[in-house]
This record gives C-alpha cells, structure tokens and sequence, in this order.
C-alpha cells in the first residue's frame, strides 16, 4: 500500500507514462530527441510525422501538459524542446527494450518452427491410407 506521501510520486510517474502513451507522442519524441538542441519548430513535426496539424496540435498539448515538451513562440514560429534530456536516454532505453523484445519473439517463433509438425500432416496421412484401402 502506497503512503501518503508516496502516492503522489507514483502519480507523477504514471502520468508521464501517459503522456508518452500514443505511437504519434513516441515520434514526436524522438525527432524532437534528434534535432539539434533537442529542439525543432512545428513545421518540421508535421513533416516528420505526416500528421495533420489539429492532430500534431492534440498530441502536443497532451506532452506539454504532462511536462514533456516545452514551447517557445518567436513571431509566427512555435519551437517545441524536450523538458528534459534525459527523455531522450528513456526514449533509447525504450528502443533496446522493444529491439531485444522482437529478438526474443523471433526465437521464440524459429523454436516453434522448428517443432514436429502436428494435425495436418497427421490427418493427411490417414486420409490418403483411407483412399488407398478403399481402391483395393
């Protein structure tokens, strides 16, 4: 059981788990992530998500909300920053996670691959044998 105290923390660890639940926020992320200065204007976000601009404008208020993202405005162009770098490193973490995760689905599909072959090769078999008796 969380204490009084500790609840608040998990509830900001949650959220930023949420802020960073949606596949669009993770791409946003890593071009803002590989950007000089970690940082990029609004027109390069919709080119390098492809989404439209009431979409990217969603998922970039859910960010700045959960203190992901911060904003700058400079006369017509809006600049958005990681809030912090270490997102960045999360967002890396994240990548080698995902990568070993296929790795190990991937053994595990080549060992099931691998395994002796059951019900159609079986039911096959006994049915040519049925044919073959019933020719005699």
């Amino acid at each position: 059981m969380l204490t009084a105290r500790e609840a608040p923390l998990y509830e900001i660890k949650a959220n930023l788990f949420k802020g960073l639940a949606h596949p669009a926020r993770i791409r946003i992320l890593e071009i803002l992530a590989d950007s000089p200065g970690q940082s990029c204007p609004v027109s390069e976000l919709l080119e390098g998500t492809g989404l439209e601009a009431s979409h990217l404008s969603q998922h970039l208020a859910t960010l700045r909300r959960h203190r992901v993202v911060t904003s700058v405005r400079t006369a017509n162009t809006v600049t958005y920053s990681l809030a912090h770098p270490t997102i960045a490193e999360l967002l890396a973490i994240a990548r080698t996670f995902l990568l070993d995760t296929l790795a190990d689905t991937r053994a595990q599909l080549e060992a099931a691959s691998a395994l002796p072959a059951v019900g159609a090769a079986a039911p096959a078999a006994a049915h040519d044998a049925a044919h073959d008796g019933g020719a005699r």
